[in-house]
C-alpha cells in the first residue's frame, strides 16, 4: 500500500525519553536505535505497521524537540516536518515535571491542528499496575504529576518490558474510529450499481506499465462500494459510451483532458476529475473552488506558485511543470511569473504569491495539505489544485461536479 494512504502516527518527546523504544516495542522489530545517548535519533524513522483497529498505518520516530545546537536547530526543524504529515500524535513525557514549556507547546499546535494526541508515561519499569480498560492506574508518583500539570489523561508504559502497550493500542484505535478527517475519496457520488467511466490518457508522462496513485484508490473505491468501474483512453471515450445501453452515472477523468471528455458527457452524466476527487478527499474543497475566482482575476504579472507533492523527472507532457504553466501563461501573458516547488520544499513564506496551485497530493496525507492550506489562509493568499484550477482555466468548472 502506499504510504500515503497509511494512518501517520508520530512520536513526540524530548532527547531520550523512550521514543525509540516504544516505536520498537509497538512494531516487534529493533527498527530505532537505542541508546541511553540523548540525540540518537538524527531523523524521522517511518516504519510501516498493521494496528489492529486501525489498519494499515505507519508510526514515525523523531528527533527530541528539545533538541540543541546548530545541528539540533537542523533536527527540530525535520521534527516540526514529521509533525506536519501526521493524523495522530504520541507525546512522551518522563521523569519530574520541572519543565513542561516543550510539552505544553508541542500539545498546542496539535490542537490547533486538530490532531489526536495521546500523552504516554515512559519507562514506568517499577510497581506497575494497569487494567485491562483505559483507566491505567500505576503507584509510579511521577505519573500522577505529570496528569496534574498538564491536565491530561497520561497512559503508563513500560516499552522495555511490554506492559501497558495494549492498552496504549486500545487508546489509539478509539481515537482512530472517532477521526473525522478520514474519507471517502467518491463520497455520495457513487453506490452500489452504479456505471462508471474511468478517463485515464496513457500518453508520455503517464507512468510506464502502471497507473497513478489517484487513479489507483479511485478504482479500489468503486470497487469497495461495489459499483461498475469501466476504463478507456480519452480517444476510445466514444467508442465506450456508444456502446453503453444507458448513460453512466458518473465519468471520472484526468484533468489535462477535461475540456475533450466535458464535450462528450451526455447530459444525464455527473463529470469530475480525479485531481477534484482528490481535493475533496485530501484538501479543502471549498477553500480550493472559492480560490478559483482569484485565480480568474490574476494580474497579468502576477505570481503564481505551483505545488507538487512528489519529486519526479519532468517530462514533455508533465501537467504541473509543462501544461498548467502553459495554459496560464496563454491566459494572462508571458509576463505571468511561476514558481514550481516539490516534495517538502513549501516556502514558509508565501506573501510574494497571488495564489498557489497545488497538486492532487495523492503523495501526502490529508493533514499534510491541510498544514499547507491552513498557512496560505493565515497569510491570506488564495490556494486551489489542479483540477479546480484547469476546470476555471478551460471555462468548464460550473459543469463539473464538485
Amino acid at each position: 500500500m502506499q504510504r500515503s494512504n497509511r494512518y501517520h502516527i508520530g512520536i513526540f518527546g524530548r532527547r531520550n525519553v523512550g521514543k525509540s523504544t516504544l516505536l520498537n516495542a509497538l512494531t516487534g522489530q529493533d527498527v530505532s536505535i537505542v541508546s541511553d545517548v540523548a540525540g540518537t535519533t538524527t531523523d524521522t524513522v517511518w516504519k510501516n505497521i498493521e494496528l489492529p483497529g486501525i489498519g494499515a498505518a505507519v508510526i514515525g520516530d523523531t528527533a527530541g524537540f528539545d533538541d540543541i545546537g546548530e545541528l539540533g536547530t537542523m533536527r527540530n526543524e525535520r521534527t516540526k516536518r514529521a509533525a506536519q504529515q501526521i493524523d495522530m500524535a504520541l507525546i512522551l513525557v518522563n521523569g519530574k515535571p520541572d519543565d513542561i514549556s516543550y510539552e505544553l507547546q508541542w500539545r498546542d499546535f496539535f490542537k490547533k491542528a486538530d490532531i489526536p494526541t495521546i500523552f504516554v508515561m515512559t519507562k514506568v519499569d517499577a510497581d506497575f499496575t494497569c487494567t485491562d480498560t483505559l483507566n491505567v492506574s500505576t503507584s509510579a508518583t511521577d505519573t500522577d504529576l505529570w496528569k496534574s500539570a498538564l491536565n491530561e489523561d497520561i497512559i503508563p508504559v513500560s516499552a522495555k518490558e511490554g506492559r501497558g502497550i495494549d492498552v496504549l493500542l486500545d487508546k489509539m484505535a478509539s481515537l482512530y474510529s472517532n477521526d473525522d478527517n478520514l474519507d471517502d475519496i467518491t463520497y455520495s457520488l457513487v453506490k452500489a450499481g452504479d456505471v462508471v467511466v474511468l478517463v485515464m490518457p496513457q500518453d508520455a508522462s503517464a507512468p510506464k506499465g502502471r497507473l497513478i496513485q489517484p487513479q489507483v484508490v479511485t478504482l479500489r473505491n468503486l470497487l469497495d462500494k461495489h459499483a461498475l468501474a469501466l476504463c478507456c483512453a480519452p480517444e476510445e471515450l466514444p467508442l465506450m459510451l456508444k456502446n453503453l445501453n444507458n448513460p453512466p452515472s458518473l465519468i471520472i477523468t484526468d484533468s489535462q483532458v477535461f475540456a475533450q471528455v466535458q464535450a462528450l458527457t451526455p447530459k444525464e452524466t455527473k463529470l469530475t476529475s480525479f485531481s477534484v476527487l482528490m481535493a475533496r478527499h485530501k484538501g479543502d474543497i471549498d477553500t480550493f473552488r472559492e480560490a478559483a475566482d482569484a485565480l480568474m482575476a490574476l494580474p497579468k504579472n502576477g505570481k503564481v506558485l505551483i505545488a507538487e507533492a512528489c519529486s519526479h523527472i519532468p517530462q514533455n507532457e508533465d501537467i504541473g511543470r509543462v501544461k498548467l504553466p502553459k495554459m496560464l501563461r496563454k491566459k494572462f501573458g508571458e509576463e505571468l511569473q511561476i514558481d514550481i516547488v516539490s516534495g517538502n520544499d513549501f516556502p514558509e513564506d508565501l506573501s510574494q504569491y497571488d495564489i498557489i496551485i497545488h497538486c492532487g497530493a495523492c503523495m501526502f496525507t490529508r493533514r499534510h495539505v491541510l498544514s499547507r492550506v491552513r498557512r496560505a489562509k493565515a497569510q491570506n493568499i488564495p490556494i486551489t489544485n489542479y483540477g479546480i484550477a484547469i476546470a476555471a482555466l478551460t471555462g468548464i468548472l460550473n459543469k463539473v461536479t464538485i
